[in-house]
């Protein structure tokens, strides 16, 4: 297993199958920076909610000049289905063998209901304009995720999504 990607360290190149029907690398997006996390599967209920954190952050991720990239080994059928239902305004990547997540040490080994088990490890990395890791998550919780990172991109707001729950919650 690779060792964990430390801030200051580059990124591990990708090109991958996504949702905007072409390819995307992480050459195409040099001179931006991308929130790209790694989940397990589409549809289910935590990915959802990190989903779902993101795609009300949206806005404020761009106007700080970050793309957003959900990764997991779902079909690209799948994937459509997920981001039509959730109206997620990112696109989401196919690693179907899972060799970028295991360049990022986004998939190994892990407890699940106490079990040790392989697969993805809910991961984010923000990657810089020179395709540098800027910070990284892992594991991730995903309640209050999106808040870390758009700290860490300078945000100093409190993000979309938290300002619902604290609305639903009647704070």
């Amino acid at each position: 297993m690779p060792s964990k990607l430390q801030p200051g360290s580059n990124a591990p190149k990708f090109d991958l199958p996504s949702t905007s029907g072409e390819n995307i690398s992480l050459s195409d997006l040099k001179g931006k920076k991308v929130v790209l996390y790694f989940y397990p599967r589409d549809m289910t209920p935590g990915c959802t909610r990190e989903a779902c954190a993101f795609r009300d952050d949206h806005l404020k991720l761009q106007k700080m000049g970050a793309v957003v990239l959900g990764v997991s080994k779902d079909k690209i059928a799948t994937h459509l289905k997920f981001r039509e239902k959730e109206s997620l305004p990112f696109d989401l990547l196919t690693d179907a063998d899972n060799a970028v997540a295991k360049a990022y040490g986004a998939y190994g080994e892990k407890v699940m209901y106490g079990k040790k088990v392989l697969g993805t490890i809910r991961s984010t990395f923000l990657i810089d304009e020179n395709g540098k890791i800027g910070a990284a998550w892992s594991p991730v919780k995903v309640d209050g995720h999106n808040e870390q990172v758009l700290a860490s991109l300078g945000g100093d707001a409190p993000s979309t999504a938290a300002a619902k729950k604290s609305r639903a919650k009647g704070k």
